[in-house]
């Protein structure tokens, strides 16, 4: 929950300070009848988001590697034609005959050195690793939507806290010039409460404006209007429980790491079908060509043939050697990589649990700081109407209390995003960790459609 009880605490205190009662607060800026739920924004956003819809584009484009590479097991064949018109002269005797032919040819590879095999393997490896880069894309976007949906809601309590201040301000603006107008204040008091009063209006048109900027990123990221948001916005069920917990699954369920792993397979694949380029190559090659006039005593010729070939590479002038030493260099840095991302989890789910923790103290501590400081408004309230105290008296009271009401508000919303970036930081802020209510992408759906198709252009979808 997104502090409703904490943003009760809030709400009363406003109440009793502005006449704005907890549920007007509450249900102003977290009302739950025909509310959007964070889940629900999350789905959205699962689906809208041009982002994610981009990186899924890129992997359907990855997966045409695959039967790229299992070309090589196909054969190729050429169809080719001529037409044209023959002259000749022999001791003066002048002739002219047309003449045109019909080819067709046909080769298949026998063996390459294992060059389509490992040339699969390493397209194969390079199309999980695409999947894991789009399961990454898919964790930033929803954390990213999570967080605007948080802002959103943090911003618009945020509003409702510096409406209420202004409002407070303006009854001690008002009572102000009614104890100056009876002789029983002073013109520095009202020119004191007029001032707070300014400056809470100039609070307030920067709250709107950073809650207008929340809701144009909210668009952005889920892609509809922030319309009635609903303040259940738990994410503790999914948190570890200790951050040994999450250090571990970090390890399997992380797929920038996953991604890391099979890079270096894609790496050492892309060595061995180099290593096939100083094999032995093994080709079937067969052709048939009719041509009509091949002379001018000869109407039609027909030829056919059917050869096998060897091809052994003895010299390449180095380049080939080059590319394989370089690709073994290629793979030592992939294995560096990889556990530069191991590190770089490591850290970053530490990172996180060690925030959501402190945000979770901080919550704590906000809340005591509100009800302590209510109390000592009220009191310095109570004690300037027997004359003890000042109007300034009251007025640094009342900004210490919006204040800690705004620390309040955004420890809450620290305390949710924190939830959201530990479960990320593991690897676990995705659809189906989340049960989101969408219809799942497949990725697998557009890889076997293409995966075995030996022509045609157009994709699967029909483009």
């Amino acid at each position: 929950m997104f502090g409703r009880s904490t943003l009760k605490v809030v709400a009363i205190a406003l109440g009793l300070l502005g006449g704005v009662s907890a549920s007007a607060l509450t249900g102003a800026a977290y009302s739950t009848a025909h509310a959007e739920s964070i889940a629900d924004a999350l789905a959205l956003a699962y689906t809208n988001n041009p982002s994610l819809n981009a990186a899924r584009a890129q992997l359907r484009s990855v997966d045409e590697g695959v039967p790229q590479a299992l070309s090589g097991w196909r054969p190729t064949i050429t169809a080719s034609g001529s037409a044209g018109r023959i002259g000749s002269d022999v001791d003066g005797s002048k002739s002219y005959y047309n003449n045109s032919s019909i080819s067709l040819s046909i080769s298949q590879i026998v063996f390459n050195g294992f060059k389509t095999v490992n040339s699969t393997r390493q397209a194969e490896s390079l199309v999980r690793a695409q999947r894991e880069s789009l399961m990454a894309t898919e964790q930033d976007t929803l954390l990213d939507a999570a967080s605007a949906y948080v802002d959103v809601i943090r911003d618009t309590a945020l509003v409702s806290l510096q409406r209420s201040d202004l409002k407070f301000l303006q009854e001690q603006v008002r009572a102000a010039r009614d104890r100056f107008d009876v002789g029983e204040g002073t013109r520095t008091d009202v020119s004191q409460a007029e001032a707070r009063a300014a400056e809470a209006r100039a609070s307030l048109n920067t709250a709107l404006a950073n809650l207008n900027t929340s809701r144009a990123v909210y668009r952005q990221v889920i892609g509809v209007e922030a319309n009635k948001l609903s303040a259940d916005t738990t994410i503790s069920r999914y948190v570890p429980k200790s951050l040994d917990e999450a250090l571990q699954a970090s390890e399997t369920m992380q797929p920038l790491i996953r991604q890391a792993q099979h890079q270096v397979d894609a790496a050492v694949f892309n060595i061995k079908s180099l290593e096939g380029e100083l094999m032995p190559q093994v080709t079937l090659d067969g052709s048939f060509t009719r041509t009509w006039n091949p002379s001018s005593s000869t109407d039609l010729s027909d030829n056919a043939q059917i050869f096998g070939n060897v091809s052994i590479p003895l010299y390449q002038g180095g380049s080939v050697s080059s590319q394989i030493r370089q690709a073994k260099e290629d793979l030592g840095q992939t294995r560096l990589l990889l556990d530069v991302t191991r590190d770089q989890v490591r850290a970053n789910v530490i990172s996180a649990w060690g925030n959501y923790q402190a945000a979770e103290a901080s919550i704590v501590a906000a809340q005591a700081a509100v009800e302590a400081q209510q109390l000592a408004l009220e009191g310095v309230i109570e004690e300037q109407r027997v004359g003890q105290r000042t109007t300034l008296d009251v007025l640094d009271a009342q900004r210490e209390l919006v204040s800690q009401q705004s620390n309040l508000v955004t420890a809450q919303r620290n305390r949710i995003i924190g939830g959201y970036q530990l479960v990320a930081a593991v690897g676990r802020l995705d659809a189906d960790s989340l049960s989101l209510s969408v219809a799942r992408y497949d990725p697998s759906k557009h890889y076997k459609a293409v995966r075995d198709q030996w022509y045609g252009w157009r994709t699967p979808d029909g483009r």
